[in-house]
């Protein structure tokens, strides 16, 4: 049988078509609350947020303060929006985030993480775009932990000669 088997279609034929790959992985199912929201948990650096999304008007709420007044930088306001352009969606949805943990760069990009996990489960065809773009994957760098006979986590204290 392995002789057979010499180019990709061969492979194919054999193994049945994609199409028999693609009817074999199930259709993801959309996961919503009673409310009609979907949550999900997303996380950078030392920070977590909890994010709830639900069709709306776009506003977002952080920590109960509208996403302007919690981030007042614009770049990380355009952090929060990324999710939302990738899948085409922007100005669609309402967002609710709680976000414990880290600075304010760190956690504005667990609640990207956090939209980006809960649109996917909102709609499921949305997976494709945010996936691509990177954005359901968790960031895991973190800051490395100071080492005694250092000054920082690699640097040495200065040498003196005298």
């Amino acid at each position: 049988m392995a002789e057979d088997i010499k180019t990709l279609d061969d492979l194919k034929a054999a193994v049945g078509g994609t199409e028999a790959l693609a009817a074999a992985a199930p259709a993801r199912e959309p996961k919503r609350d009673a409310l009609g929201r979907s949550y999900a948990t997303g996380r950078r650096k030392d920070a977590t947020a909890r994010v709830w999304i639900r069709p709306g008007s776009g506003k977002v709420v952080v920590n109960g303060k509208e996403m302007a007044v919690y981030f007042a930088r614009p770049v990380l306001q355009m952090i929060l929006r990324q999710p939302f352009q990738v899948a085409g969606v922007a100005g669609q949805f309402d967002v609710m985030a709680t976000v414990k943990g880290g600075g304010l760069s760190g956690q504005a990009g667990a609640v990207k993480h956090g939209i980006s996990r809960a649109l996917q489960l909102y709609d499921p065809t949305l997976r494709g775009a945010l996936k691509a773009a990177g954005f359901l994957t968790r960031d895991d760098r973190v800051v490395e932990r100071k080492k005694y006979g250092k000054r920082k986590a690699r640097r040495s204290f200065q040498f003196s000669k005298r």
